[in-house]
Formats: structure tokens, sequence, C-alpha cells
């Protein structure tokens, strides 16, 4: 066998490598948050030497952003009903936060380490919820920037106190009354004032 045949098998055997190694570093991040995390934890749990995880990431910075990558699949704000905005968006983020640990780690995470997890957090938020909010509002990003952080306040408020705050009202409500009580709040956030 050739070098250059035995290259797709290399390159098969390096992404599963690296495929085993972010699972085992959002686990980890999960269970103990990003100080709590350790390089050589995150290479046991993937079968590997912890040389490995640093050739593959360099760093656990480098390591956590790309582990802690995450699309929120927001819709396309412009196509649901106007009136609506706030209960949908709200349903549709809960419904997220429901199903996938990886969100709440990562808020969890983001409130005790200011450098890596914190950037993170506000990349995924400030990035996804103002480029989606952004085409509600035309050119002026001012305004669109404006409602976007204070719709991403009540959304993260509602995932800290329910998903890392435990507290207990909160976590008592079905997905469906939190979409009642927060989603007006939402929507007065993207529609005060307009017309």
């Amino acid at each position: 066998m050739t070098a250059t045949e035995e290259t797709p098998v290399r390159r098969r055997r390096s992404d599963a490598t690296k495929a085993a190694i972010l699972d085992a570093a959002r686990e980890r991040f999960i269970a103990e948050g990003y100080e709590g995390a350790t390089i050589r934890g995150i290479a046991a749990d993937a079968h590997i030497d912890p040389a490995m995880v640093m050739r593959y990431f360099g760093s656990k910075e480098k390591l956590f952003a790309l582990a802690a990558s995450y699309d929120l699949h927001l819709p396309d704000f412009t196509t649901l009903p106007r009136e609506r905005l706030g209960e949908s968006i709200m349903r549709h983020l809960l419904n997220l936060w429901e199903s996938d640990r990886t969100l709440v780690a990562l808020l969890r995470t983001a409130v005790s380490n200011e450098e890596a997890a914190a950037e993170r957090v506000r990349e995924i938020w400030s990035g996804q919820v103002l480029t989606g909010l952004g085409k509600l509002f035309g050119d002026d990003r001012e305004l669109a920037a404006r409602r976007a952080g204070l719709v991403v306040t009540q959304l993260l408020g509602v995932v800290l106190c329910r998903y890392v705050l435990r507290l207990p009202p909160v976590v008592d409500l079905e997905p469906e009354e939190i979409v009642a009580w927060v989603g007006p709040t939402v929507q007065r956030y993207l529609t005060a004032g307009e017309p």
C-alpha cells in the first residue's frame, strides 16, 4: 500500500480521534465546568494520550472554543408573525434548553470563567441573536443591537434561574407557562415604540 492510499485511512482515524476528544471535552465541561475539566481527564475519557489533545487542539482554551460551538438554529424571524415574535423565540429556545445540556453547561461555565467561556457565550448569543433580529430592523443596527441585548437578558435570565440555580418556582413551571409569562416581555423588547 502506498502513502497516498494510506492517507484517507489516516484522515479517518484523525477525524475519529478529534471527534472523540470533542465529545469527551463537552462531557467534561458540562460536568465540571471550564476550570474543573483537565486535559488529562478529557484524554482519559477519549482513551488517548494527553499529548494528542494538545497536538490536535493546542490548548484547553482552543478546545473549549470548539467544544462549546453551538448553533441556536434560530428561525428566520422575518417569516414569523410580528405580533408573536416574543412567544416564538421563547418557545424555540426553551425547546433547545429542555433537550440539550450543552447550552446550560456553557452558561454555568461562563459565570465562572471570564476569558474563554464568557467570550464564547457572548459570541453565540450576541452574534446569532443580533444577526437574526437585525433582519427585522433593516439598517438600524443600533436599534437592533439594543433590542437584541434586552431580549438576551430575558432568555439568559430564564436559563440561569431554571437550569443553573434551579430556582424552585421557575423549575416547577411548564415550558408553555414560561412562554406565556416571558413571551410578552420579549415581544415588548422587540416591538415597543413601533407605529
